[in-house]
């Protein structure tokens, strides 16, 4: 099978689709990214990306601080209009009928109906051309009691989670294998 080659663009697929909350629980917006992901363990460290020009970004960075809140199938229509409005002229909140939940760390809110809510601290701000990434050490994560299993861990498979792949939204498929699966030795009967 032959490989077509395209001009560079950004084609790492699929990501995570997630609510991004940011300002304070007074005046608070919602911005969908999915220009996200892990930056390093140890301190945890996380990132988004944003363009400048979105409302969201001066609240971002004149607080130092937001929550991604992971989104799920039942959020999927809140996840794409808070995409695409503006939160200059509209409350996200209230038009997708969202709930403010009080973070422990940041000023912030959390999304209620979001199944886990990453509190973070931006420790850097690094231009890169059309986005600016909000580099932040996770300061807590807030995961929902009911997709935790009996082992204290999150079930992953409880929350139905989204993706975005381009230009579309995905739920995640069914388990595969578990990290080591290929060489964990089996076991004697």
């Amino acid at each position: 099978m032959a490989k077509v080659t395209w001009k560079p663009g950004t084609f790492i697929y699929p990501l995570p689709a997630v609510m991004v909350s940011c300002g304070t629980m007074e005046k608070s917006n919602i911005i969908t990214v999915a220009w996200t992901g892990i930056l390093n363990t140890d301190p945890a460290t996380v990132y988004i990306s944003v363009r400048p020009s979105r409302y969201s970004y001066q609240l971002i960075k004149e607080q130092k601080e937001f929550v991604i809140n992971l989104t799920t199938k039942s959020l999927a229509r809140a996840t794409d209009w808070c995409g695409v409005k503006t939160g200059a002229k509209v409350d996200k909140f209230r038009e997708m009928r969202l709930h403010k939940e009080k973070a422990k760390f940041v000023k912030c809110p959390m999304i209620k109906e979001s199944p886990v809510s990453i509190e973070c601290k931006v420790k850097e701000i690094k231009e890169l051309g059309s986005h600016h990434m909000f580099m932040a050490e996770v300061l807590a994560i807030n995961a929902e009691q009911a997709y935790i299993n009996e082992k204290g861990a999150f079930d992953i498979s409880k929350c139905d989670l989204i993706t975005y792949a381009n230009g579309h939204y995905y739920t995640l498929g069914k388990k595969i294998g578990k990290f080591g699966f290929s060489v964990q030795k089996k076991k004697k009967r």
